[in-house]
């Protein structure tokens, strides 16, 4: 799956559901309370499986139990990135209006996990904010930025060097800065990333998206 700016007026506001950020490495539920674990699993189920109103359902329901989850355990790191998560990735199906509101939120949460531990699920904080920052277009339209990105993008990679997602996502960056044959090089360090064995259908669909980016470097690649 490829990705373009979020909000690019030309295209569908609905490719913010295009992020698909699902981090950590390790056990899956390592640093997490039940009740985060549970939303973790259940973003998997709404992201990867579901489709159409019963996807918007799942991710409404979600996104009322984070609301509920962080109003209650406002210190928990790992609650405020998985809220994050899900309002990132409930962004593009809301579409319209909406996404940069959810972006925002996402932002928000984010921003917040970091406060408290920037370490938490081995740095996933800074890769999904540094992905939400080069894929939502910059001033005036939204926040974006690409030198704030690839700062948070190279700090989820020195936080957790090998993982499949912070070097995926910073693969993603360098290419759509056309730095290809960099990008290809993070992208192989993704692709032999250690699998998750508590995580099986997010290390699918992360190693699909690994499959498209790479063709899509190679081809650019074989052009040049």
């Amino acid at each position: 799956m490829l990705y373009t700016k979020f909000f690019n007026p030309a295209a569908s506001i609905t490719t913010l559901a295009l992020l698909v950020l699902s981090f950590m490495a390790g056990p899956a539920y390592a640093g997490m309370t039940p009740e985060v674990a549970k939303i973790q699993s259940d973003w998997a189920i709404a992201n990867y499986q579901a489709a159409g109103d019963e996807q918007e359902a799942l991710y409404v329901d979600l996104i009322d139990r984070c609301d509920q989850l962080t109003a209650g355990k406002p210190g928990d790191a790992s609650a405020k990135i998985w809220c994050g998560i899900v309002n990132s990735t409930y962004a593009g199906v809301a579409g319209g209006l909406s996404a940069l509101k959810y972006a925002k939120i996402a932002r928000g949460y984010l921003e917040e996990a970091i406060k408290i531990e920037p370490t938490a699920l081995s740095g996933a904080a800074q890769t999904s904010l540094g992905t939400l920052y080069y894929k939502v277009p910059g001033w005036p339209i939204g926040f974006g930025s690409d030198k704030k990105a690839k700062k948070l993008l190279l700090s989820g990679i020195k936080t957790n060097p090998t993982g499949i997602d912070s070097n995926y996502f910073y693969a993603d960056f360098l290419f759509e800065n056309n730095e290809l044959k960099e990008a290809r090089k993070y992208l192989m360090q993704a692709k032999q990333a250690q699998p998750r064995q508590d995580r099986p259908l997010a290390d699918k669909g992360r190693h699909k998206e690994i499959d498209q980016l790479m063709a899509a470097i190679d081809k650019k690649l074989d052009k040049r």
